[in-house]
């Protein structure tokens, strides 16, 4: 027996199981916005405890975050327009735009790959001083993320090209758009707690 379809509501809520999936995700972050408040945290207690090692302020290449930052903040941008393109029900567009955001993704995981190298030639390894150690933590737990994010997506995108645009695909399209806002929210968080403090303290 097939579930039964409200097809007056967007694609991705046409089913109670849907939505009961989408409710389940938003709980999801509800823990991992928990996990990265402990991050937070560890880097605030942390972060300024170099033990006569490297300093972030001293070392850190801004340009190269604010590239980051803007390969990011533009991927958040076209993530959303692929989502109005599923609302649309045009899957060429979602799809060229999920690709973008993907891609764009990538951007964004080397350029922090190498930022991670730039401070190990510094001298600035987990192993150099407590900062450091919360620093990398951090932020490799949220370029983790990042690429759990481009390989899931990758999986949606074979998904929707095999099967179209369905209640199905559309919830999984969603729920990666969901995910991929909220690695730019904790982004905004970790450059504005991490860098521009580094850069005034």
């Amino acid at each position: 027996m097939s579930a039964k379809v409200n097809t007056s509501l967007p694609l991705e809520y046409q089913t109670e199981q849907n939505r009961l999936n989408i409710l389940g995700f938003w709980i999801f972050l509800g823990a991992e916005i928990v996990l990265f408040s402990t991050l937070f945290s560890g880097y605030g207690v942390l972060g300024e405890r170099y033990a006569g090692g490297p300093v972030l302020k001293d070392i850190m290449v801004f340009k190269d975050v604010m590239i980051q930052t803007l390969l990011l903040l533009v991927s958040s941008f076209t993530c959303g327009i692929a989502i109005f393109e599923m609302r649309r029900n045009n899957l060429k567009g979602l799809l060229a735009w999920l690709v973008i955001t993907f891609i764009l993704g990538a951007g964004f995981l080397y350029m922090e790959i190498n930022e991670f190298m730039h401070y190990v030639h510094a001298g600035a390894t987990m192993q150099t001083s407590a900062a450091f150690s919360s620093f990398f933590l951090l932020l490799g737990t949220h370029g983790l993320h990042v690429t759990m994010g481009i390989g899931w997506g990758t999986m949606i995108i074979i998904q929707l090209l095999k099967k179209g645009l369905i209640p199905e695909t559309a919830r999984k399209t969603f729920i990666i758009g969901l995910y991929w806002h909220f690695l730019d929210v904790v982004w905004i968080f970790i450059y504005t707690y991490v860098y521009l403090k580094a850069m005034v303290s």
